[in-house]
């Protein structure tokens, strides 16, 4: 069988959510499935290097600038037939909405991460939303033969926002990468380790106690409750006056106010920014946190909490969307409004040994349920199961 994937999420500078969904689903795939080919496209009107992979694949790139490419040719002159530029494919998969001009003979899969555009439009700055609305996602996902959901949650959302039927939906969860297991476990000697962790705590000039948020900084984030949530424990508690507060994630858009919020802070010499966290660092700089705290208000599955959990940190959570599904009883769920609820957690979870290591412990078992060899058996299951007609 011949299967094509829109790449073009991982051209991407920096990666997360999508981006390191596509990136570890193509490696798994490549890895466990032998007998199909794959065919990934992407279009970019300068040579980009895609990463490389091991496994049976060809790459095809088109040179259009992008803004002809996506609003004329894909959405008004639907040209040209991204499975045709590939050759013949039997399934065509993308794996986040884009513009998208697909022939009718291919099986075609979407995968959505999350609907939180529809749900929140207000989190997103005016060019994102016009971007959304120009892909047109309920016509989009009525042409396809299956969509895949990252979660429960995101199915109802696509349900329910996008009147699609339940059956044409299958769930699959994202997979976790091994390297965060890694660091919890004795597979690597304790020099290495050490040395790694000594060695990231330099190159982000980290404190040596801290709550750690990583994430894009983007409205959706809710930075600003974690913030003033941070302000409240340390006015209560003079012994979290050696606790630091940690931001880390690339700059996404309307961001300026969670700077302005860590000016007016009066421990905004606590509040340590480090920008984006290379991939290969993460592990060490969840590892190294007292907790990690995510109080976002909306997440169509949310990489971070799992794996702050697999590198055995204490996990502070929103009670919102599909974190309570994706965490369960592993980590403390918070309404994502309240500043008072965040604080108090946050005071709970540094002051109670007992409990730090009773959510340390669950929370590792709870990270062993997500692997990306599951979530590639499951794609593969569904390009088999449309190819022939099941």
């Amino acid at each position: 069988m011949n299967i094509g994937i829109d790449a073009r999420t991982l051209m991407d500078k920096y990666y997360s959510g999508v981006s390191t969904y596509s990136f570890n689903l193509i490696q798994e795939l490549l890895k466990i499935d032998k007998d199909n080919n794959y065919f990934l496209y992407y279009n970019s009107a300068k040579k980009i290097n895609l990463p490389e992979f091991a496994g049976n694949y060809s790459v095809t790139h088109t040179k259009y600038p992008n803004k002809i490419f996506n609003y004329l040719l894909q959405k008004n002159l639907s040209w040209p037939k991204l499975d045709k530029v590939l050759g013949k494919v039997d399934v065509f998969l993308a794996p986040h909405y884009n513009f998208l001009a697909l022939s009718n003979n291919t099986k075609k899969i979407l995968t959505i991460h999350d609907l939180s555009f529809l749900r929140h439009p207000e989190f997103f700055s005016n060019r994102k939303n016009f971007w959304h609305q120009a892909i047109n996602i309920k016509r989009l996902v009525h042409s396809m033969d299956m969509i895949v959901a990252v979660s429960e949650n995101t199915k109802q959302d696509i349900v329910e926002l996008l009147g699609v039927d339940e059956d044409k939906i299958r769930v699959i969860y994202s997979g976790l990468e091994t390297r965060f297991r890694y660091i919890s476990s004795n597979l690597e000697s304790s020099d290495n380790k050490e040395g790694k962790l000594k060695a990231v705590k330099e190159k982000y000039e980290l404190p040596g106690k801290y709550i750690l948020s990583l994430s894009n900084l983007e409205p959706r984030k809710n930075l600003e409750t974690l913030i003033s949530a941070y302000n409240k424990i340390r006015n209560n508690n003079h012994d979290f006056n050696d606790i630091k507060l940690v931001i880390s994630g690339a700059k996404a858009w309307r961001y300026k106010n969670i700077f302005k919020s860590i000016e007016k802070s009066k421990y905004r010499d606590d509040i340590i920014y480090t920008s984006y966290i290379e991939n290969e660092d993460k592990p060490y700089i969840y590892k190294q946190a007292q907790v990690f705290v995510y109080p976002s208000f909306y997440e169509g599955f949310g990489f971070p909490p799992l794996e702050a959990m697999a590198s055995a940190v204490p996990v502070i959570a929103s009670f919102s969307s599909s974190l309570p599904e994706i965490i369960d009883k592993a980590g403390i769920l918070i309404d994502p409004k309240s500043s008072d609820e965040l604080a108090k957690a946050m005071t709970i979870i540094l002051k109670d040994d007992n409990l730090r290591d009773y959510y340390i412990k669950k929370g590792l078992e709870q990270s062993e349920k997500f692997s990306w060899q599951s979530t590639a058996k499951n794609y593969v299951q569904i390009f088999n199961d449309l190819n022939y007609g099941k």
